[in-house]
Parts: structure tokens; sequence; C-alpha cells
């Protein structure tokens, strides 16, 4: 499905215009600034993937915004689809200069962001689904609107992508847990406004993270990931490789950014994202 299928189709081209390349670049590429070009196609496999493929001959901080994406991914190669202009599906390009054993919190960093930025532009509340996972309230129930992926590009580099539902109607939702900011009563879901919103507060949270030598106490990110943190608190079951499965109330990030869940023995026991097949809240 597309986001205009004619004067007869659910859509038209009014209610999800393009995005202006032109502005959001005149906004965003700024002299001494993070971003140091963007893109925007009409439509691609994997913003992440074209971003990747071409890590070793761009500088940090390049963009690439689709206005479609046909084979999105997710964490575990799960597949992310939604109709042409009915979201952000983009990719940034960073070279962080801090220990590589801190680029585990860039996810965390992208979520915290990237909340921060739709909050104040969107007018609504999301939190944060450890690890990767944008929630936002529709009619009480939580629901996923957005996703990151963090992938190593070349022996200096990340891409991180991220797609955020943006005005997709309850019927053209792919699973009952999927949202969109249509859904949860945002004040505005102009695309270009909500596109630099998420791009101004990411690049200060990564100037804030990089300032910091990557760490993530002394850069406000610990605390903040923790006060947005929708699974800290509660109840998990945590599926792991091998068919082992975690089961305790999740009551931390420790400095690596794994999610500490208080076991039943009444120990504790870290985990990291790359060892999570999947993490679910129980009653």
């Amino acid at each position: 499905m597309t986001s205009s299928q004619g004067s007869g189709g659910p859509w038209s081209d009014l209610d999800r215009p393009p995005l202006n390349a032109t502005s959001l670049r005149r906004a965003l590429v700024l002299p001494g600034g993070l971003w140091t070009s963007l893109d925007v196609v009409a439509t691609t496999g994997s913003t992440n993937s074209d971003l990747a493929a071409r890590a070793g001959e761009l500088p940090e901080g390049a963009v690439l915004v689709a206005e479609e994406q046909t084979h999105g991914r997710g964490r575990l190669d799960r597949t992310w689809s939604a109709p042409a202009r009915s979201g952000l599906f983009l990719s940034v390009l960073l070279k962080p200069g801090v220990p590589a054993e801190r680029w585990g919190w860039l996810p965390l960093l992208t979520g915290v962001a990237a909340a921060s930025g739709l909050g104040r532009a969107a007018g609504v509340d999301l939190s944060l689904k450890w690890p990767n996972d944008l929630l936002v309230s529709v009619g009480g129930e939580e629901r996923k609107t957005g996703g990151i992926l963090a992938e190593r590009a070349g022996p200096d580099g990340v891409v991180i992508g991220l797609g955020i539902n943006v005005t997709l109607r309850e019927d053209e939702l792919r699973v009952p847990t999927a949202g969109s900011l249509l859904l949860a009563d945002a004040i505005s879901t102009d695309r270009d406004t909500l596109l630099r919103a998420v791009l101004r507060s990411l690049a200060q949270w990564y100037g804030d993270w990089i300032q910091a030598g990557g760490d993530p106490e002394a850069s406000g990110l610990q605390a903040a990931y923790t006060a947005g943190c929708a699974t800290l608190g509660r109840r998990v079951r945590a599926d792991l490789p091998g068919e082992r499965v975690l089961e305790g109330e999740a009551i931390a990030l420790d400095d690596d950014g794994r999610l500490v869940v208080a076991t039943e023995g009444g120990g504790t026991e870290a985990v990291g994202a790359g060892d999570i097949v999947h993490v679910r809240a129980t009653a």
C-alpha cells in the first residue's frame, strides 16, 4: 500500500505530503554541527544497509531518510514496513571516538533523544522499552510506535536506524501491539517538524555523551534512560539463546547498558541486548 492511491484512496497526497529535503538541509546541516549531509529518497530496501555500504566514503553525520522502506529491519532481522510517507524512516552514520565498549549505549541514547524530541514536537509522552523500542499510550494501552537498530559499519562507524510510525491508522497496523503518534493524539504529525526535533535532540545527546568520553553517568544518559524506561520496575520474562528463560523483576541498568534482573532466588543477573531474543513484561 502507498500513501496515495488516487482520488478514491483512503489517503491523498495532502494527507501525507513528502518531506522537504531542501528545508531540512537548511535547518540541520550547519557549519560545526554534527549533521554533514541529509538525503531523502523516495523508496529503498533499508536505509541502514544503504548507509552502511557507504560508511567508508562518508564523514560522520551523514543522514539518509526514505519516504518508504520495502525491507526495513529491526533487531534479529525482524521486518518493519509501513505505507509510504506514513512515518519517519531514517539512518545516521556516527563515528564515535570513545572506547568501543561504550558503543552499546548508542541505541539507548537514540531512544532517549527520540523520545525527548518527539515529546516536545508532537506533544506525546513516549516511554522506552529496553533495549530498542519507543512506546506510546493508545486508549490507555502501551503500544510500540518506534524501533531502533544499531549496526557496526567498518572499523570506526556505527549506523543507527530509526523507524517511527507517525500517521498510521488502526487498520494500517500490522499487529495489534503497534501504535502511531496519530493514534496517541499527537498535536502535530508534520514529519518535517518531527524529523528536525529528533535530529536536533540526537545531536545534543550525542555531543554530551562524546564530551563525557562515552560515560553514561557523567553525560546524564544513564539517569535519563532509567527515568523514561517502562521496563524497569516490572516483572519480565527474557528469552535467551539456547532456549534459556530468565524471569524476575527488572530493577536497573548497569554501566554497560545491560538490564539487571532480580531473580527468584534472590540474586541478580545482567543481560545485554545482544543476548536477548525477546523480553516481555509479565503479570
